[in-house]
């Protein structure tokens, strides 16, 4: 098969794509475990070659939205998953990404975190026009956040369209 993201051969062009995504996973993080998150978005600013102004930008943009102001210079060792899943979001879109991947992004939080990273998701993608793909078994994610859904299985594309022709063409009571 072939694969173009944004245009781009991912791993032809590994540099040039990776400028352009943010990427979450449920179970991997790239916050330093041992040290506060802020100490960790420094560290992706200089990665990212991120100027100090649009830093700034983003980053309180993200706090405010977030709602990570208390818990920026904990060490996330000391967070709640939400906390935790919350940040790694932040740490994700600090160099403003044209596309998100989140695998899984509220696998494990509680009602209220769970709301708070759906309603930042929907934000983000509408202000900033960031696409997001979003990898999931929660219906109620899908639910609240997609508009196409995209269903594969054991290799094979199953079902391209809307949530509402899926359920529909597939839902049985």
């Amino acid at each position: 098969g072939e694969v173009l993201v944004d245009g781009q051969v991912p791993w032809l062009e590994r540099e040039k794509y990776v400028a352009n995504i943010g990427v979450v996973f449920g179970q991997r993080s790239q916050l330093w475990w041992d040290i506060p998150a802020i100490d960790s978005f420094e560290l992706l600013k200089d990665i990212y070659k991120i100027k100090n102004e649009d830093y700034n930008a983003t980053l309180n943009e993200l706090i405010d939205l977030l709602n990570l102001k208390d818990i920026i210079n904990i060490p996330v060792r000391q967070l709640s998953l939400g906390q935790r899943m919350r940040l790694e979001i932040a740490a994700s879109l600090l160099h403003r990404p044209k596309i998100l991947f989140l695998d899984e992004p509220t696998i494990g939080l509680d009602a209220v975190s769970k709301k708070i990273v759906r309603e930042f998701i929907k934000k983000i993608n509408k202000k900033h026009k960031v696409t997001i793909i979003l990898t999931t078994h929660d219906m109620s994610d899908i639910e609240a956040l997609a508009k196409r859904i995209i269903l594969i299985g054991k290799g094979k594309l199953l079902y391209d369209g809307t949530l509402t022709m899926l359920k529909k063409n597939y839902d049985y009571y």
